[in-house]
């Protein structure tokens, strides 16, 4: 697929995404790797395009530059923000409670603390992503797993092949003290992602380097 009909790809998949309008939004391709550009009305919006244009099939990286210009109506201080992000993550089950500190300076949420899975991670950004106001995103958070380091390699790659969306074959898993290398290709960032996901999985976890190439 040559990047002309990559970007017209791309543009279809952000125009068909109902959570927001793709009209203020501009794509352009070099190689595979795509750059998004202009504006969007929320961080929930800007995070959406990015996911849904790395789904797309021949992209091979994705460059964010879309603005979050927030309507006036959607203004929020950043007190409100904060006081509203504490409530998100104390309502979140996925959450631990008191594990997580949040900071806002101009919008932006910085959380912080320390958990025992990537999933909780994870989650506690997408709890404070959604809300009204918010302009991005930091997440501070470490993983931290109180458990003892088994035979990781193993069990990542027996998820590997237990998955219908990933094919084990052409990935390669190092595993020492609690950090997972994944190398090789994979058919597309969607296969990438699921490869990354099944890693953080395995206990005893803590750091994922992600060296897969992606290869259609």
């Amino acid at each position: 697929m040559d990047d002309k009909d990559l970007k017209r790809h791309v543009e279809d998949a952000l125009n068909w995404e109902p959570s927001f309008d793709a009209a203020d939004i501009g794509v352009s391709v070099d190689n595979g790797v795509v750059t998004l550009r202009g504006d969007v009305t929320s961080y929930a919006a800007r995070a959406t395009a990015e996911r849904v244009t790395l789904r797309v099939y021949g992209v091979e990286a994705v460059a964010n530059d879309l603005n979050v210009r927030l309507p006036g109506e959607r203004e929020r201080t950043d007190s409100d923000i904060a006081q509203a992000a504490v409530n998100a993550l104390q309502w979140n089950t996925m959450v631990p409670t008191e594990r997580v500190a949040v900071a806002v300076s101009s919008g932006w949420v910085t959380l912080n603390g320390s958990v025992d899975w990537q999933y909780q991670k994870d989650a506690a950004a997408r709890a404070v992503r959604d809300l009204t106001g918010v302009r991005g995103v930091n997440n501070g958070i470490t993983v931290e797993p109180h458990v003892r380091w088994g035979d990781v390699r193993d069990k990542i790659e027996a998820a590997f092949k237990r998955s219908a969306e990933i094919d084990a074959r052409r990935i390669n898993v190092t595993a020492t003290d609690g950090k997972v290398i994944l190398s090789g290709n994979v058919r597309s960032w969607a296969e990438r992602e699921e490869a990354e996901r099944a890693a953080w999985a395995a206990p005893g976890v803590t750091q994922v380097d992600d060296r897969l190439s992606v290869t259609p």
